[in-house]
């Protein structure tokens, strides 16, 4: 039953992976810093999740937070840092790279691609930055890209679907469209009826109290105060939820909207 759509969790902590898994996600995308949107994980992380979790584990290749414009320097990193993830068992990769302009760098991406194989690569959300969505999918399926994340240009994918209903069409099965963006278990049927999207991508993530019992409150670390004293975790039980909220959805059928 659970064929009909495939959930991908994003995590950014061992803990979080695992749950994802326990749930029973297919995939997680593994990040770090997601108050940036999710950078590039350690090679630490990416290892110790891998060695943890059997299910496809797909590491963010992005070298810093911001926009999609990188210099030399920075993609170069990137290129590293897809060697490094290929070599710790990663099953796929995540990027996205934009020229000023904001098309796809398509030489970028066809290179990344290309030091990827035989991974399978995913456009992320970049996309939703750039400036023309039916040319951007047509670039992306030139340079061999499995699959683009969006929202359909929204911060919220649910306010996204013509777009997305327009995307998922003109992609003809060329390359795959996942959803994501604000995703829950409240709205995920909507989402996946009114799409046909078949791949979810979502997060899924509660604050937790830290353990710390000694807190010195006069000091914050980050940019936002009190955040050395939570932290953000996946629930198991919430994708499981979700997955089943996902899946009631593809047996609902799909409405198209146009």
């Amino acid at each position: 039953m659970r064929e009909s759509v495939l959930l991908e969790i994003c995590a950014d902590s061992v803990e979080s992976a695992v749950a994802a898994q326990r749930g029973g996600a297919q995939r997680i995308e593994l990040c770090s810093n997601l108050l940036e949107g999710g950078i590039t994980p350690s090679a630490g992380l990416i290892s110790t999740v891998r060695s943890k979790v059997s299910i496809d584990l797909n590491v963010m290749i992005r070298p810093r937070g911001g926009d999609f414009y990188y210099t030399a320097d920075e993609f170069e990193i990137m290129e590293q840092d897809v060697v490094t993830a290929k070599q710790l068992g990663a099953a796929g990769i995540v990027f996205g790279v934009l020229k000023e302009n904001g098309a796809i760098d398509i030489a970028r991406i066809r290179h990344l691609v290309e030091i990827a194989r035989p991974l399978n690569t995913t456009f992320h959300r970049a996309f939703d930055m750039s400036r023309d969505f039916a040319r951007s999918l047509e670039d992306l399926v030139h340079a061999g890209v499995n699959r683009v994340l969006t929202s359909g240009g929204e911060q919220k994918v649910e306010d996204g679907i013509p777009a997305v209903v327009q995307l998922i069409h003109r992609a003809d099965n060329r390359i795959a469209v996942m959803v994501g963006g604000g995703i829950t278990e409240s709205n995920v049927r909507r989402i996946v009826t009114q799409t046909g999207a078949r791949e979810i991508h979502a997060s899924v993530r509660v604050h937790l109290p830290s353990p710390m019992r000694h807190r010195n409150e006069k000091i914050s670390m980050g940019l936002i105060k009190g955040r050395e004293y939570q932290r953000v975790v996946v629930l198991e039980d919430r994708v499981r939820r979700l997955l089943q909220a996902a899946v009631d959805g593809c047996q609902q059928g799909t409405i198209a909207v146009r």
